[in-house]
């Protein structure tokens, strides 16, 4: 009888697949990776054509030491690592390891922890693919050189164990940017009306908008400009000009990738990225489902494809006329057409059986796991399902030369939306449909309202949001986002609250000196650059010691540039003038995790410390005390009174000494604009260039 060895990553998949395969196999995990570079140093030879130098991991000795027992005792062993680049590269590390032959060792690869997809991929083996792993090689030299050139220079330069990668430092820059534009905006002013309507004899009643005047401006920017239509159109009589009617086809979603997973788990059921991957992966691995066993109940969680196999459409085509109607059914596929490389050909995350619903195997599912699991599921099957389809009418009314529109939409045909409907679908306005309503029609006007409002300024990233951003800009791939996002969490270089992400002023300082001594390495366009060259390494187009090559040259020297710099850095405490109340000394401005904090020079004979308020030279309007830099318990920056909790002023923007001409408030200070701290006053003037120096 054959004695077959499997190799899998995750011990969670062992006992799934064992029942797939029966007695002639035995299944072993190698719990992730074997090997990796020495934590310890470099691990890289730049004189010997940048080799690395691969060390077994701290721990892994006796897992590769049963693995050796059991390769000896088998015929065939069976590589089934996960199917990216990282499962390739673990896959490679076990045969290097392992000492295995070619003769009788095999890559094989899964989609999904099913019978059926296991079973076939014993079938059909391969050798281990070289490009993918050297696309993964290349990947981890570069990630290892960006943190191991220019992580002491942090330390250095800030004094703590800091860290560099390569991209998480773009991640930062992405947000610190957006940060900057944020505190740099100027709200302007605008107003909106209203104008209330009903169909005359009918109490049916519905809202148009104000949208130009004569000459066509369609903005009104003051309170004045509001006031002078609202009085043109006091005794004007309105009058409909035009009615269109049509039809408005919403499509289908595609299936989730990773990427809009993450963001859809974030929008609807508050999840952060690394919780989503989680709860993903153990519904890939296998939940064990009353009745059926262990077995993985969603397709593989790290892709960038839409792609749905031949199989799984004919399947859902079978559920969808089974259960809402052969009207329902898609008739072309929805798959993205994308030029873009696709990461490993992989399919789109959804079910592997449509058939196994939420409901049926919510008992066996925990909360977490049934929520991101249902909505995979209703997202995959609306993704088969025909466009729903919106009847429209849009009215265009016109009073005293001001033209008014209105809007609204009904839904003729359900379609996908019989199951879901997505974070970002439009609530409709107007639900009217007024199937009479021509330009004859009597309209009875019930009055006007004229409301102020303000320009908003960029929103805040969220994980979500900072997920597309990444995707779309090129940088990092499937398997990168939410480790990348966790790490500069981790780091507190940026603090979330609520679902916003701000930068901390530790990442604020870590962000200016990469920019001022490693500007490519934080250049948007040339990290999205490398994706490119590692995703041709990946296709067998680019050698990978090639991209190392043309990549450290540049580094090394810029390394080399900031150690002279920070030569010329004299790195000393500022001592403040505050006495240390247990020794009398002065005490001096540290720098921690969390930021600036006061601590005796005595050390270690005091180790008093003290937190560090740093005072801006502004009085406090309202108590006339000091206004001092305060952070709020997550690390996010603002300028309050030096006798809080007594004095309760706060500003998110910094306050300066100068008063507003029209108000007499405060003023604070927005990129290089100084603005009235009330919005509502909406004073703004440009800083003189004199005084900005």
């Amino acid at each position: 009888m054959a004695n077959n060895l499997v190799i899998v990553e995750s011990p969670a998949k062992v006992k799934t697949i064992k029942k797939f395969l029966g007695s002639n196999y035995e299944v072993l995990a190698s719990n992730g990776h074997v090997r990796d570079l020495p934590k310890s140093a470099l691990g890289v030879d730049i004189e010997k054509n940048f080799e690395p130098k691969y060390i077994t991991i701290r721990g892994k000795g006796d897992v590769l030491a049963k693995l050796r027992r059991e390769v000896k005792k088998a015929d065939k062993i069976y590589l089934a690592t996960d199917p990216d680049r990282e499962g390739e590269a673990i896959s490679w590390h076990l045969y290097e390891s392992l000492k295995l032959s070619d003769k009788k060792t095999y890559r094989i690869t899964f989609n999904e922890i099913t019978k059926n997809a296991v079973k076939e991929s014993i079938k059909n083996p391969r050798n281990i693919n070289m490009d993918l792993v050297d696309a993964q090689q290349a990947r981890r030299i570069l990630d290892r050189m960006v943190g191991y050139r220019i992580s002491p220079l942090l330390w250095a330069k800030i004094k703590r164990g800091l860290s560099a990668g390569r991209v998480q430092s773009v991640a930062l820059r992405i947000i610190c940017d957006r940060e900057e534009e944020i505190n740099a905006f100027i709200p302007k002013e605008y107003w909106t009306i209203d104008a209330s309507f009903a169909l005359a004899g009918t109490k049916k009643e519905f809202v148009a908008h104000y949208y130009s005047d004569a000459n066509g401006k369609k903005t009104v920017d003051s309170k004045e400009e509001a006031e002078r239509i609202e009085n043109d159109l006091k005794k004007a009589k309105y009058k409909i000009i035009d009615i269109k009617k049509g039809e408005r086809v919403k499509k289908a979603p595609l299936p989730f990738t990773t990427s809009t997973l993450q963001q859809e788990a974030s929008k609807v059921l508050n999840f952060s990225t690394q919780k989503t991957m989680r709860v993903a992966q153990s519904l890939y691995e296998g939940v064990d489902i009353k009745g059926q066993g262990t077995v993985g109940i969603i397709t593989y969680l790290r892709t960038d494809s839409t792609r749905i196999s031949d199989e799984a459409i004919a399947a859902s085509k079978d559920y969808i006329t089974a259960t809402y109607g052969e009207d329902y059914v898609a008739a072309v596929d929805t798959a993205k057409k994308d030029s873009k490389k696709i990461q490993d050909a992989h399919e789109a995350i959804r079910p592997t059986d449509i058939t196994r619903t939420p409901d049926s195997i919510k008992g066996s599912l925990t909360r977490d796991q049934l929520r991101l699991y249902q909505l995979i599921w209703k997202r995959f099957v609306a993704s088969r399902m025909k466009s729903a389809v919106y009847e429209t009418m849009s009215v265009k009314m016109e009073a005293a030369s001001y033209i008014f529109t209105s809007a609204a939409s009904n839904i003729k045909f359900d379609g996908f939306m019989s199951v879901y409907t997505d974070s970002d679908s439009e609530k409709a306005e107007n639900s009217f449909m007024f199937k009479n309503l021509d330009k004859d029609s009597k309209l009875d006007f019930n009055g006007l309202e004229a409301k102020q409002h303000f320009t908003q300024p960029p929103a805040h990233y969220t994980e979500a949001s900072l997920v597309r951003a990444m995707e779309e800009l090129g940088i990092g791939r499937p398997s990168t986002y939410a480790p990348t996002i966790t790490t500069i969490i981790a780091r507190r270089y940026i603090v979330k609250e609520q679902k916003n992400l701000f930068v901390s002023e530790l990442g604020e300082v870590v962000n200016k000196m990469m920019k001022d001594a490693f500007p490519s390495i934080v250049d948007i366009n040339f990290t999205a650059t490398m994706e490119k060259l590692l995703d041709g390494v990946e296709e067998g187009n680019i050698d990978w010691k090639t991209v190392i090559a043309n990549f450290y040259p540049d580094l090394d020297e810029a390394v080399k540039q900031a150690e002279k710099d920070l030569e010329q850095v004299e790195i000393k405490d500022e001592e403040s003038d505050v006495e240390c109340d247990k020794c009398g000394r002065k005490m001096v401005i540290k720098y921690g995790p969390y930021g600036k904090f006061l601590a005796c020079p005595g050390f270690p004979e005091c180790s008093n410390t003290k937190p560090y308020f740093e005072k801006i030279g502004v009085p406090c309007p309202k108590c006339s005390k000091e206004l001092v830099i305060r952070k709020t318990k997550k690390g996010r920056r603002y300028y309050g009174c030096e006798s809080y909790p007594e004095c309760d002023f706060m500003s998110w923007a910094m306050p300066v000494n100068e008063k507003c001409p029209n108000c007499g408030n405060i003023l604070v200070k927005k990129g290089n604009k100084l603005c009235c701290i009330d919005e509502q006053c909406g004073y703004v003037t440009v800083v003189k260039k004199e005084d900005k120096e």
